[in-house]
């Protein structure tokens, strides 16, 4: 770090931005300042394990000696790890912030532990998707209080866990005897849209080249890591679906308008008028939601086509915007589009010695070739200033 304020400072004192005498006061009072204490990565892998067994401890914990406690002890029990877990991150939040975070984190964890147990310690025949809106509601109350990451990581993830739950027992109870009900391939389009949407939706939260907040990041990195397996749920949906019962109406509406709407709301919530990726993103899935439910034979190779302009998008995207990770994401996305086509349409029209040579030379040349074409987008990326 100090190396590189200081060939910073050099660099705009030859270009004349700055006098001498000013960037020598500038290098003095910078030595004079103390170095800052920065944690090193096996202090912070360390405080993120500790966390982490920590809660599995607390888990096996409860686990052993729930059956011996009575009801009262055991809520006793689950309140207690809670606030002494809130309590010791608050303690430590001045001398040691890292460990607040942790402590902080685990706490919100185990709160969700503790509304579910707490339903099983008295009983209550509740609408379960509401043990999930409840540890939503604390994870929010959380973040909105301490603006730490592992609050808003664990509210973006409940919330779609939590609508994704409604949806499911919706499906059960008004489609009980007519079809397979939430695991049928017309109800599972629904979140696997939605998903899908949403992951693109925290892919979006950083705008422009420039840094992005520490909120922002989370939801890229959670957008990032939720990307690709969301879109082959959604590949699989819309190759498992065809002659399937339909919905009822009013249940399909509200599902698709929720589904839809909702990662559009959130990119609006997040980007403003710049929401518009997630339009194109809905603009992209529609057809792709026709064909899902076409003739497979007469579509089978528009689909491959139909992906590869999906990752053309993000290409254009990350360009765009100079956003590497889209770029990277859309390279991704057509690599695997590319591959999947040669498994499924030309090696087996090919012999077996020939097929291999051609999946070779396909990962040798094609990889090559992308790889210089997406090291070439990183670098010719238009880098607007954020606002």
């Amino acid at each position: 770090m100090a190396r590189s304020w200081q060939s910073q400072l050099e660099r705009w004192r030859q270009a004349g931005l700055i006098e001498p005498a000013t960037a020598d006061a500038i290098r003095a009072w910078e030595q004079a300042r103390p170095e800052p204490a920065r944690l090193r990565i096996p202090v912070l892998v360390a405080i993120a394990l500790g966390g982490v067994l920590v809660a599995a401890g607390l888990l096996l914990f409860v686990s052993t000696h729930w059956e011996a406690l009575g009801p009262a002890q055991r809520f006793c029990l689950l309140l207690a790890l809670v606030v002494g877990l809130h309590g010791g991150g608050a303690a430590v939040e001045e001398r040691f912030p890292p460990l607040a975070v942790a402590l902080h984190g685990v706490g919100t964890v185990t709160l969700g532990a503790g509304i579910f147990l707490a339903a099983q310690i008295f009983h209550l025949e509740a609408h379960w998707p509401l043990g999930l809106l409840l540890w939503a509601i604390g994870a929010g109350l959380g973040w909105a209080l301490l603006r730490q990451w592992p609050q808003l990581a664990l509210l973006a993830l409940l919330v779609p866990a939590w609508l994704g739950s409604e949806w499911a027992v919706a499906v059960q109870e008004r489609t009980n005897g007519l079809h397979h009900g939430a695991g049928d391939p017309t109800a599972l389009a629904v979140p696997a849209a939605g998903l899908l949407l949403t992951c693109l939706s925290y892919l979006a939260a950083p705008i422009g080249a420039g840094p992005a907040t520490p909120a922002r990041r989370v939801l890229l990195w959670i957008g990032g890591l939720g990307l690709l397996p969301t879109a082959l749920f959604w590949l699989v949906v819309s190759l498992w679906g065809g002659n399937t019962m339909p919905l009822p109406l009013p249940l399909a509406f509200f599902g698709w308008a929720l589904a839809l709407g909702g990662p559009l709301l959130m990119g609006w919530c997040l980007r403003g008028a710049r929401a518009w990726p997630v339009a194109v993103a809905l603009g992209w899935l529609l057809p792709s939601l026709a064909m899902a439910w076409g003739d497979q034979d007469a579509v089978g190779l528009f689909t491959y086509l139909w992906w590869a302009v999906g990752g053309l998008l993000l290409l254009a995207w990350g360009v765009a915007e100079g956003r590497s990770e889209r770029i990277n994401f859309g390279m991704a996305l057509i690599a695997l589009d590319v591959l999947a086509f040669y498994v499924s349409q030309v090696m087996g029209a090919l012999g077996r010695s020939a097929s291999l040579i051609g999946l070779g030379v396909l990962f040798l040349g094609g990889g090559w070739g992308l790889e210089l074409l997406r090291r070439r987008l990183v670098a010719r990326a238009v880098r607007p200033e954020a606002p």
